[in-house]
């Protein structure tokens, strides 16, 4: 049996130091986590990472990724609705074509293959396609 001064584990949560009698096994614990921090702070200073601005409250993180408004996943929605609209207002080759490569991910190539077409002509039709909706919109 051990004697572990419970200000030493748990400096938050005591103001003076109480003695308690533990098992080897959680003397053993507390002594393997002692040395676990010793070496993340030693790793820490060795890689010069005292000074990261990640100090674990998530706060870039709010920063950078922060949620959207309500406003602005309705304005987006909008958005969508308007340019998928305008896609469909286009005549059926461009707007199949168009679809076909910003929606559905495939190239030129791709759709050209599976219209049975030149890829030249399938891109001409993207590009025409896109000039209207540029217009449009």
């Amino acid at each position: 049996m051990q004697i572990v001064d419970l200000k030493e584990i748990y400096p938050s949560l005591y103001t003076h130091s109480v003695f308690l009698e533990v098992s080897d096994e959680v003397y053993a614990v507390f002594l393997a986590d002692r040395r676990a921090e010793a070496a993340r702070r030693r790793k820490m200073y060795r890689y010069k990472a005292q000074y990261s601005l990640d100090c674990g409250n998530g706060i870039e993180n709010a920063v950078i990724c922060r949620p959207p408004s309500p406003e602005e996943i309705f304005d987006e929605k909008q958005r969508r609705a308007q340019v998928y609209a305008a896609v469909m207002a286009l005549p059926e080759k461009q707007s199949r074509r168009v679809y076909a490569r910003f929606y559905l991910g495939m190239s030129a190539t791709e759709i050209a293959r599976a219209e049975g077409v030149h890829p030249s002509r399938s891109a001409a039709s993207i590009r025409s396609g896109l000039k209207k909706l540029s217009a449009c919109l």
